[in-house]
């Protein structure tokens, strides 16, 4: 087509100018997908949605349609961004596409890397990588063989401890958010997660159980929406049972104490610990002062 029948188009309405050489061949108000299909075109040579975008087409937390589009090119590649697409360049791009997906698209594990090296500090990197990955059930495998093909320089350690509990058995947001708020961020002994116990003659899963030189403690994490019927209430009241059989010390918080109270939740299991033998030093974090 001429330039001239480009323009006439355009001047009837009848396509709609998107990106520099991009059309919407329709009338009306463009949607997410022509504009994330609009980034690619506008893109010369290969490239993928990542990011926030790559989030959204996901569903993964994090996703947003607004604001600029982000892409992912191959490092070296000339492509350049404006003001509605943000072009980021990795030397893994090879690794990086979820395969068999229209339009391309990083994986969920590389996605939920993305997000997190951008998170404003470490801590905040990490509660966005375990709470992602639970929530979107992508295994502390696949988050951990992603750091390794990407390897970031930004908050790497913390990424990579993040991705251990997650290899360990963090498997709730309510489990990452204690494993990041509570243990972490105040120094307590990183405890054993899904540990087995027999209740009832039964195999039952404990959260997280720290032993200690005196005995152990049984950290129990009860999300409201798991634990609101009568048939898990009972299995909970013999899991206390057993415990109190076993010589186990217990405690037991929720979503509103993990969430919203991480310090006094982290004070608790700390004066429990030292009751039971532990030694180690109690950090103040910045939530605490």
């Amino acid at each position: 087509m001429t330039f001239a029948e480009i323009r006439a188009n355009v001047r009837a309405k009848r396509w709609i100018p998107m990106l520099h050489g991009v059309y919407a061949l329709v009338t009306g108000e463009p949607t997410p997908e022509m504009w994330r299909r609009a980034a690619l075109l506008f893109i010369r040579g290969p490239a993928v949605l990542s990011h926030a975008t790559a989030a959204a087409v996901l569903k993964l937390p994090g996703g947003s349609d607004k604001g600029p589009l982000h892409v992912t090119v191959p490092y070296g590649s000339s492509a350049r961004g404006c003001a509605q697409v943000i072009v980021h360049r990795s030397r893994a791009f090879e690794h990086l596409a979820l395969r068999g997906t229209d339009p391309p698209v990083t994986s969920k594990a590389h996605t939920l890397v993305d997000l997190a090296v951008e998170a404003p500090s470490a801590r905040e990197a990490m509660r966005l990588l375990t709470a992602g990955a639970t929530q979107a059930h992508v295994p502390g495998e696949r988050v951990r063989a992603a750091l390794e093909v990407r390897r970031p320089r930004r908050y790497r350690r913390a990424l990579v401890a993040a991705a251990k509990l997650l290899v360990d058995g963090v498997e709730s947001v309510l489990e990452a958010w204690y494993a990041d708020d509570v243990e972490l961020a105040h120094g307590l002994p990183i405890g054993t997660r899904q540990v087995a116990r027999i209740v009832e003659g039964r195999r039952r899963a404990e959260d997280i159980e720290y032993p200690m030189p005196c005995g152990v403690l049984t950290v129990r994490l009860d999300g409201w929406r798991t634990h609101a019927n009568r048939r898990t209430a009972r299995v909970d009241r013999a899991r206390d049972n057993a415990a109190e059989l076993e010589g186990r010390a217990r405690l037991t918080f929720g979503y509103e104490e993990v969430k919203d109270a991480s310090c006094a939740v982290a004070a608790a299991v700390a004066t429990r610990l030292r009751q039971l033998g532990w030694e180690g030093e109690f950090i103040r974090c910045t939530a605490c002062l």
